[in-house]
């Protein structure tokens, strides 16, 4: 692992000063199983590693391609350790996690049979999991928080706690970050937003960053997401971007000096300074893409139910069709419902029709209870004008898509209060103009919108989806 008794953090910092490198390397050799499996995993390691070692700051070995192939995979992986260049770190990627005499046992492995300077651990079965590792001095340790394969979402964006709260995986780095001076965490380079939200709460933490290249991430994203005030403690990763290419040293150091450039343009933008790490929010701008990838925005001549004629639309309710979609919004709205301590949202109000998915979609995300009001109130049955359960003086937080004017946010209200329900707060996920806001502040209704339309048409001139002159002229509209 490291040398002349140098911990692994040592080691990686004077290799990346050295080298003028934050590139992990990946070393994940496919090879079919068989006879000289071990001799062809060896010999594509060695070109990688010849070809790769000038850009590289460390060489991330993912430990299931090794083991595959029995003992003589281990073997290999021994043998592609001791080809590798002493003073370049290596991070064994075994996303281990298990207790007792177990977690000993690939401890053992691990460091002493393996001599691995860090490894990646997953951090499900708590801290006692761990400390077989954390018992080596010197070494580094990974831990899995945000990684960047798809569906990874679903579980570890859970909120955890009060409606709004933080994601599963921003209480899975507050935990592992207080295991070791040595801690390390695994963040998918891939999903810039989750990136920038750990870079925020932690911002010196060491973050390994895979996902870059293959999966999709972008390295200027990624950097510009999650590079310390230092202009370091990130290490973006790319296996099948360098293996698989036909040049891997000229793939190795296109990635480098891509790396290089993002860095320059983010220190050179401040990230060493007091502000905020990035002024972008990826969120929101994969909401916005969202919102154009469905069809939700269009450009064209719309004329509105108030007879005015709009140089766009936006047609919200097909976010529907959409499921990655509508979580992400579910999440959106989830992080502006006005939770204030002394008085507790109680029920989601839902306006039909157009926010009866969004409602249920955020009570499924805070497992806040909804109702919905009938704007007109069915002649049969129980005639209610009120559907779902709730308690007269219950706090009710209103929903609906976008809001232009407050008619007819104000009628809902009107049908809500009618029924003894206190409310005093309306989200949204648009909002167009100022005219809505005015409205509802005349009924004594606070407005929380997610995002401006004015962001979003900046968003779109941004990614060249429209011009100078048509952003103006969406501007300009929303303006009169």
């Amino acid at each position: 692992m490291s040398t002349e008794g140098k911990s692994f953090f040592r080691q990686l910092e004077e290799r990346i000063a050295s080298s003028a490198s934050l590139l992990c390397v990946g070393l994940d050799p496919r090879v079919a199983p068989g006879e000289g499996a071990a001799r062809k995993i060896l010999e594509e390691n060695r070109r990688l590693i010849e070809a790769t070692a000038e850009y590289t700051a460390c060489y991330k070995p993912n430990i299931a391609f090794y083991e595959a192939h029995g003992a003589e995979g281990i073997e290999a992986l021994e043998e592609t350790l001791s080809i590798v260049p002493k003073e370049i770190p290596v991070i064994l990627d075994a996303k281990r996690g298990d207790i007792g005499a177990t977690a000993e046992a690939y401890a053992n492995l691990v460091f002493d049979r393996l001599d691995a300077g860090a490894v990646t651990l997953s951090p499900y079965m708590g801290k006692s999991s761990a400390e077989p590792f954390l018992n080596y001095p010197g070494r580094g340790f990974f831990f899995l928080c945000r990684t960047s394969n798809p569906g990874a979402d679903r579980l570890q964006e859970l909120r955890v706690g009060s409606s709004g709260g933080d994601p599963l995986f921003i209480k899975i780095a507050d935990e592992v970050s207080g295991w070791s001076a040595d801690a390390g965490i695994v963040v998918a380079g891939n999903d810039p937003a989750s990136l920038a939200a750990v870079r925020r709460r932690f911002p010196e933490i060491w973050i390994l960053a895979p996902g870059i290249g293959a999966q999709g991430g972008s390295v200027e994203e990624a950097v510009a997401a999650g590079l310390a005030r230092s202009g370091s403690r990130l290490l973006p990763v790319v296996a099948r971007g360098v293996s698989g290419a036909k040049d891997p040293a000229a793939a190795a150091r296109k990635f480098r000096d891509d790396i290089n450039r993002a860095r320059e343009k983010v220190l050179k933008n401040g990230v060493g300074s007091k502000a905020p790490v990035r002024a972008r929010d990826y969120r929101k701008e994969e909401i916005f893409q969202g919102l154009v990838d469905t069809g939700c925005f269009r450009l064209g001549s719309f004329t509105l139910k108030s007879g005015i004629v709009s140089p766009f639309y936006l047609d919200l309710r097909r976010i529907s069709s959409s499921p990655r979609l509508m979580r992400q919004v579910a999440r959106a709205y989830a992080s502006i419902l006005p939770d204030r301590k002394d008085q507790k949202i109680q029920r989601l109000a839902g306006i039909p029709v157009a926010a009866l998915p969004f409602s249920t979609a955020i009570s499924l995300e805070t497992d806040i209870p909804m109702v919905y009001p009938r704007m007109n109130a069915k002649g049969h049955g129980t005639g209610n004008t009120v559907e779902g359960g709730f308690v007269p003086g219950e706090r009710v937080v209103l929903v609906d898509d976008l809001i232009t004017t407050g008619k007819s946010k104000i009628e809902a209200a009107d049908i809500l209060r009618k029924e003894g329900l206190l409310v005093e707060d309306l989200v949204v996920l648009l909002e167009r103009g100022r005219q809505g806001r005015k409205d509802m502040e005349q009924k004594g209704i606070r407005l929380h919108a997610y995002a401006q339309a004015e962001e979003l048409f900046q968003y779109l001139l941004d990614r060249g989806i429209i011009g100078e002159e048509k952003h103006a002229e969406l501007v300009a509209f929303i303006a009169d």
